[in-house]
């Protein structure tokens, strides 16, 4: 509907594609108030394990000051993962070059990227999305193809080594697929037990 996909269905019509932007909308914003509500209870928890190891290094226990560092940084990191999943994208798309985004979001993944593999989006909400991909499935040994799909382009993951568990389970792909679904008007294939292929929609010329 207006050139977006709301869904699949048997039979078309404009009123059942209102039915199903609006279901697809309510959808979301239960997803989005569920993983942001998990997201800030993980997030309270680790601030409140940060102050007491700060307590406790400043009143004589100095060899805590080491784990301070490293629960500061975790705190960081949930906070960066609410704050992606609280944000209301207000970037428009605009065509993106996904070598350009893989740069920044996946350096050293190895690429099978056809150089005409340019994507209709928000480039900070590409970023974020291969960036949590990266996170989730596992910085070492990935590899990325992209295909053409009509639309959209396929862009499939594979990680050479299993996944390794995240602290906060909700910062790898339930926040993905928020990205993905939300700010970039694509879908998240997770059926692939070696990794995941992001559908998003092609610039076409």
């Amino acid at each position: 509907m207006g050139g977006r996909l709301v869904g699949w269905a048997d039979q078309g019509g404009l009123r059942l594609a209102r039915q199903s932007a609006e279901r697809g909308l309510q959808i979301v914003d239960e997803h989005r108030d569920y993983l942001v509500g998990r997201l800030g209870h993980k997030l309270r928890s680790a601030v409140l394990a940060l102050q007491e190891s700060a307590r406790q290094a400043a009143f004589g226990r100095p060899e805590l000051l080491e784990a301070v560092f490293e629960q500061a940084q975790e705190v960081g990191r949930r906070a960066a993962a609410l704050e992606a999943a609280a944000a209301q994208s207000k970037d428009r798309a605009r065509a993106v070059v996904l070598g350009a985004v893989l740069n920044l979001a996946m350096p050293f993944a190895a690429r099978a990227l056809p150089p005409d593999a340019v994507v209709l989006g928000s480039e900070p909400a590409l970023v974020e999305a291969f960036t949590r991909a990266r996170d989730w499935l596992g910085g070492d040994g990935l590899s990325i193809a992209a295909e053409p799909l009509g639309r959209w382009w396929k862009v499939r993951i594979a990680a050479s080594l299993p996944r390794r568990p995240l602290p906060v389970p909700e910062m790898g792909e339930p926040l993905l697929r928020l990205i993905v679904d939300t700010h970039l008007d694509g879908w998240l294939d997770t059926a692939r037990p070696d990794g995941a292929d992001i559908y998003l929609p092609a610039h076409l010329p």
